[in-house]
Parts: C-alpha cells; sequence; structure tokens
C-alpha cells in the first residue's frame, strides 16, 4: 500500500490552534456559519440518529450546534478514536484539508459507521482565500524574483469527490458553497487566519518570514484588484461538502447496463441516431 505524503506538521498545527485559542470565540465564526449549514442538511435527511460523532479542533462547539445530547465530540487526529460499527452519524467539522491521509480518515468514519449511516465532511476547497494567493504570489515575484509556499494548497470539488469511493462509501455527493468575507485591510484577514489556527504549516513551507517590503506590496497589489467600492477587501472561503454511506443492502442500486425500460431518446423527444449516423448541426 502507498504512503500518503506528509505534507503538514501536525505538532506545528497544535500549537498554532492553542495560540488560535487565547482569541476566544473571534475565529469561531466559520464554525458556526458551516455547523450551521451541517444542522439543516442533517434535518434533510428522514433518519433518526441516536449515536453521532464530529470531528474537528472545534468538536465541542459543532457538537453543541449539532445537537450535543447525541453527538460525541472527536480530535482529529490521524487516528480517530472512533468505536467500529457504533455510530448512526459522524460528521467531520472543518479540519480534513489538514490531514496527511484525508482517504484513511474517511476509511476509517466508514468504519465506525453502521449499516446505511451516514457521513458528512466540511472543509476548505480550492478556491479559498484566491485573493490573498494571487497577491502574494504576485508581489513574491515581483519583489524577491520567486515564489513559495505561502499558503497551503486546498483541493478541488472534483478531485475531493472522488475521495468519498476510494474510502469505500456509498451514494457519494461532493457540492460547495462560496463565503464572502470583506475586511477593512488584508492586515486584518491574515489577523484573523490566525485566530482561527489556520495559517500554513506545510513541512516544505518558507521558514523566514515575510520581508517587509514584499508584505507591503502584497497589501497594495490585493486593493488595487479585489477592493470593493467602499474600499473594504474581500476573502473568499470555499467550504466542499463530502456526503456518503455507509454501504447497505437496503440502498438504492444503479441499473444494471441494458436493463432500462424506456429508451433516453423518447424521454429527451428526440430521435434516436443509429451507431453510423452522424449529428448534424
Amino acid at each position: 500500500m502507498q504512503t500518503p505524503p506528509n505534507l503538514f506538521d501536525h505538532e506545528l498545527l497544535a500549537q498554532r490552534r492553542a495560540r488560535a485559542a487565547s482569541f476566544g470565540a473571534e475565529g469561531e465564526f466559520l464554525h458556526h456559519e458551516i455547523a450551521d449549514q451541517v444542522s439543516e442538511r442533517l434535518e434533510e435527511v428522514n433518519k433518526t440518529f441516536t449515536r453521532a460523532a464530529v470531528i474537528g479542533p472545534k468538536a465541542d462547539l459543532w457538537s453543541e450546534i449539532l445537537g450535543n445530547t447525541v453527538f460525541s465530540p472527536v480530535k482529529d487526529q490521524e487516528t480517530l478514536d472512533l468505536e467500529e460499527n457504533s455510530l448512526d452519524v459522524v460528521v467531520h467539522g472543518l479540519a480534513l484539508h489538514w490531514a496527511n491521509d484525508p482517504v484513511g480518515q474517511l476509511v476509517q468514519m466508514r468504519r465506525a459507521l453502521k449499516s446505511d449511516g451516514l457521513m458528512i465532511a466540511a472543509m476548505f476547497g480550492g478556491q479559498t482565500l484566491n485573493e490573498l494567493r494571487t497577491s502574494l504570489a504576485e508581489a513574491e515575484t515581483e519583489i524577491e524574483g520567486g515564489l513559495s509556499p505561502r499558503i497551503a494548497p486546498m483541493g478541488e470539488i472534483r478531485d475531493l469527490g472522488g475521495l468519498i469511493q476510494r474510502a469505500g462509501l456509498a451514494l457519494p455527493v461532493a457540492d460547495s458553497v462560496k463565503l464572502t468575507v470583506t475586511y477593512e485591510t488584508p492586515l486584518h484577514l491574515m489577523r484573523d487566519l490566525r485566530a482561527m489556527g489556520e495559517t500554513n504549516v506545510m513541512h516544505t513551507r518558507r521558514k523566514s518570514s515575510f520581508r517587509r517590503e514584499t508584505l507591503m506590496r502584497a497589501m497594495d497589489i490585493y486593493a488595487e484588484h479585489f477592493a470593493e467600492p467602499d474600499g473594504r477587501i474581500p476573502a473568499t472561503f470555499e467550504i466542499v461538502f463530502l456526503t456518503g454511506w455507509a454501504p447497505s443492502e437496503t440502498q438504492q442500486k444503479p441499473l444494471r447496463p441494458g436493463s432500462a425500460k424506456a429508451r433516453l431518446a423518447d424521454a429527451l423527444k428526440v430521435p434516436e441516431l443509429n451507431a453510423g449516423d452522424k449529428a448534424k448541426g
């Protein structure tokens, strides 16, 4: 079995999260928003959940929002503290983007689910902080003549969706929402990222601080390219939701090839082409 790459320094991540705790509730607004959205999704499922777990750095907060009489908080570590075949639903709360082995995390979640149990993971997607990425990259190239990984890469939804099936979950669905938060300056955004514990912890990150000249140029580029009419700057957070179910004999199965009882052409009210026919423009 191929060993997943060790992209992130989890010891440093723990330190950054501990520092973020000193900001109190200041860095929790995205967790509140996304946990509320997950709660709404759970309400739309026509099932009763009696045993559930929520995984993540703010698992206690998520547990409270989702229903703390049902949801037990679990730390997001490489080996999850989950009992096999014990849960009706498990939620991964805005932390899977820091996993060195996200498929392994999903597999552990699937194993913890009872038959036909539900998994929902919410994580940052590839469009997150695209304004800041662009501004930092342009400034560093212009001032220092090169690029370094200042912001950790995050997966695109088409790639993240494939993780669900790789983990052996059934009825996979991946969708996303984009949230835009505005700030007085890019420095206020960067302070919020520290308050969230969401700063770069890649092993390959540049260890030195920004040169002041580069940082100031990045701030200017951000304002030049992205500032809104009132002068505030927007920051995009793309949240990708991955949903899947533990396999069950009661779940709907795809039809076997050739077993359809009606023709697609009839449903679309168009003539059916034979193999040798050419479509006419």
